[in-house]
């Protein structure tokens, strides 16, 4: 273990994104624990506003310790503390703007609407290249390796690479999820890359026509029908069952919005 930390994460410089990725769980599961509560009126947490009536949302902070986390990477000393130091700061920032991503999108206070929810696929997607990349990693170079470890770090790193081809593949056929999804576990990578696309994607506007595209069309339905309600439920439980109508398009952003 000592040997494996010291080799995969120490020496090859990855302690910083380590950091980060783990301030970005912590900094989102803390902070939608502490929404939710304030939400249902529970424990010491309260909605404050200002004298002048304007809400700070968490964005606001994360935006600032995102900037001072940048200056301190670009322009701090070159050591591994203050890397580190910064990649606390850029992952808490980070985890705090994506889970009001949905508010900066529509600038509206949509936290606990149905569109809100697409905070927590950002924060997902984000998590998700953050922990790809952090278990990535090189089959060449790497000292004191024994010929059955690099024979397996090449082999890994062949299949990331079909991974990532599939991925895109998925990508280009509307099934984001699949692709992020099928980089972790290669199986669901093929399946989305050879079922049909959907009906709106890229790969569809040039490939599919006429009947194909009407097939398209009605597999999709029959999966989101299916499947729809599941997403649904796994992002309440993660982020909290909306508990507000979505606003209309003609609604003005309020200054003093609460969530």
């Amino acid at each position: 273990m000592a040997s494996w930390w010291h080799r995969d994460i120490i020496a090859s410089g990855k302690l910083p994104l380590m950091l980060c990725f783990l301030a970005f769980i912590i900094t989102f599961t803390t902070t939608r624990t502490i929404t939710r509560m304030i939400r249902d009126g529970r424990g010491p947490f309260h909605n404050e506003v200002t004298s002048g009536g304007t809400h700070i949302h968490h964005s606001v902070p994360g935006i600032i310790l995102l900037v001072i986390g940048a200056f301190t990477s670009v322009g701090g000393p070159d050591s591994i503390a203050w890397h580190s130091f910064a990649a606390v700061l850029i992952g808490v920032g980070t985890s705090l703007v994506m889970d009001e991503f949905s508010m900066i999108l529509h600038l509206q206070d949509v936290y606990w609407s149905g569109e809100g929810q697409l905070s927590v696929e950002a924060v997902s997607l984000t998590a998700a290249c953050l922990g790809l990349l952090l278990a990535g990693f090189s089959p060449w170079g790497v000292i004191g390796a024994n010929n059955i470890e690099v024979t397996f770090r090449v082999t890994a790193s062949g299949i990331l690479a079909v991974d990532g081809v599939l991925a895109i593949v998925c990508a280009l056929k509307g099934k984001y999820r699949t692709g992020l999804f099928g980089l972790f576990v290669p199986v669901v990578g093929l399946v989305g890359a050879v079922r049909l696309a959907r009906p709106d994607s890229i790969w569809a506007r040039h490939w599919y026509h006429g009947k194909r595209l009407e097939h398209a069309t009605h597999r999709s339905a029959d999966f989101d029908r299916r499947w729809k309600p599941v997403l649904t439920d796994w992002e309440d439980f993660i982020g909290g069952r909306p508990s507000l109508p979505n606003p209309s398009a003609s609604q003005p952003a309020s200054d003093d919005a609460h969530h």
